[in-house]
């Protein structure tokens, strides 16, 4: 069964009823106890253990509707997280959040992967690549362009290719990249 090698987060997820936060990642565990089994024991400490290791314990009993979108997407990574898989897809984790929830996401992204969780995930922001990616992928209609590693890969020329807009690479002196437009530099 894919479900117990592969956990997939989405970009935007409305829930229609006013689940718990909880709630929500508890429904990370149905492929281990079956769509109408109610969950045990071990599967409320798997959850409960999800949203402790993201930092996010203190939303467990509130109403996912009601929550920010950054917390909605902690709360769909933590539900990825008590399904217990290998690999973790995202579909632009951070799509439509705000730069500190972006920077939240992408944190906690990046502490996953470095414990060793196999994370996929798309963007469309080079940055994010450079932040948090190990390998990339450029797609361009579809198609491959480019792979590699990021600071390989990721270069200004390509990058305006495949965008349609200039780009220009500027090193930090933290050794960081970003990505910089030109027309906006001015």
């Amino acid at each position: 069964d894919i479900a117990r090698r592969i956990a997939y987060v989405p970009q935007a997820h409305d829930a229609v009823f006013p689940y718990s936060v909880r709630d929500m990642v508890l429904m990370g565990r149905t492929v281990h106890r079956g769509l109408f089994a109610a969950p045990g024991a071990t599967d409320r400490e798997r959850a409960d253990a999800a949203l402790a290791d993201l930092g996010i314990s203190d939303l467990a009993d509130r109403d996912y509707t009601r929550i920010s979108g950054g917390q909605r997407q902690l709360t769909l990574i933590a539900r990825a997280l008590a399904q217990e898989t290998s690999l973790i897809v995202m579909d632009e984790p951070t799509a439509s959040l705000d730069f500190g929830n972006q920077v939240l996401v992408l944190e906690q992204v990046k502490r996953l992967a470095a414990k060793g969780l196999g994370i996929v995930f798309s963007t469309h922001n080079p940055d994010h690549a450079f932040s948090c990616g190990s390998s990339v992928l450029v797609l361009e209609n579809g198609l491959s362009r480019a792979a590699g590693p990021p600071q390989e890969v990721l270069t200004a020329d390509l990058l305006s290719a495949v965008y349609g807009v200039g780009v220009s690479l500027e090193v930090l002196q933290s050794g960081y990249r970003v990505c910089v437009p030109p027309a906006l530099a001015r």
